[in-house]
């Protein structure tokens, strides 16, 4: 008697770029299809994660805090001893850097998720045919999480110095979620050559330590020369001030290059997927051979 699986037609799936580029708009409802079926797995692998995450650590959830505090105190210790002079910051220096780390390491984890959780999962990639969006959407669903903590920290601490978030707060989620994509967009798009090169995966954090820099996470934004032309022209500035400005109800100078930047990203974001399913398969293939 033959067993129901020698019976049973299993759907063979063949990747190619030809197939992909003669039905581009099946293409793309493949592409909403599969995320569409990754929901369930993303959630499952974000709570697996976070479990891990937190029960492995001596300080849990507290590390969220540390290495922005001690960036804050570092950068405080050198604007009160004069070593670096910096110029008015609107609300007082402290919160100002402190709030600022908090937002750039949000920025950070989504930079850093796809790739991290895609090299984790180098194994089951090439042993299981699952939708690789899960995996994505899981990144993002533990930036977010771990992006609440840091922000509620941020408004706690404003409340204690004083400052009151207005109604732009309600506002603030836009905000957020622009910072959570930002950072998963360009991490999608290094993906693919960091799971094959390890150097990029070395290099991320020494190029986005200098790019830090030309953003106001601990400097204000210079008022003339070629360096404030660097920050201007930094499309971070524009969802780093809103998401400060909004969080401390500070009126916003930044609202037109927020809503540009945020337009962009999500453009960038649907290109930067797309090749990710597109070369997904070939770089599975090569990691297994």
């Amino acid at each position: 008697m033959k067993s129901n699986l020698s019976q049973e037609k299993l759907p063979v799936k063949i990747y190619s770029y030809e197939s992909q580029f003669n039905n581009p708009w099946l293409f793309i409802r493949e592409m909403f299809v599969d995320l569409f079926k990754s929901r369930d797995l993303a959630w499952q692998l974000t709570v697996r994660d976070i479990k891990a995450q937190y029960r492995q650590s001596f300080l849990g959830i507290l590390w969220a805090f540390i290495m922005p505090l001690a960036t804050t105190i570092t950068w405080i210790f050198l604007n009160k001893t004069g070593i670096v002079k910096l110029a008015p910051t609107g609300i007082p220096y402290p919160l100002y850097v402190f709030s600022g780390t908090l937002l750039w390491s949000i920025f950070m984890e989504s930079l850093n998720s796809p790739l991290k959780l895609s090299n984790a999962a180098k194994k089951t990639l090439s042993k299981i045919n699952f939708p690789r969006e899960a995996i994505i959407i899981s990144g993002i669903y533990q930036s977010m999480f771990n992006g609440i903590i840091k922000i509620t920290l941020i408004i706690t601490t404003f409340l204690i110095f004083g400052i009151y978030p207005g109604w732009n707060l309600l506002l603030f989620p836009f905000a957020f979620l622009s910072l959570v994509i930002a950072g998963t967009t360009i991490g999608l798009l290094i993906t693919p050559i960091g799971l094959l090169y390890t150097d990029i995966g070395r290099a991320i954090p020494l190029a986005m330590q200098f790019v830090m820099y030309i953003t106001p996470v601990v400097f204000p934004i210079p008022k003339d020369g070629w360096v404030n032309l660097l920050f201007t022209f930094n499309p971070l500035t524009q969802l780093i001030m809103v998401c400060r400005d909004w969080l401390s109800g500070t009126a916003t100078l930044y609202l037109n290059g927020f809503l540009i930047v945020t337009a962009i990203l999500i453009f960038v974001l649907f290109i930067a997927w797309a090749i990710y399913r597109l070369v997904m398969p070939i770089i599975i293939e090569r990691m297994s051979a």
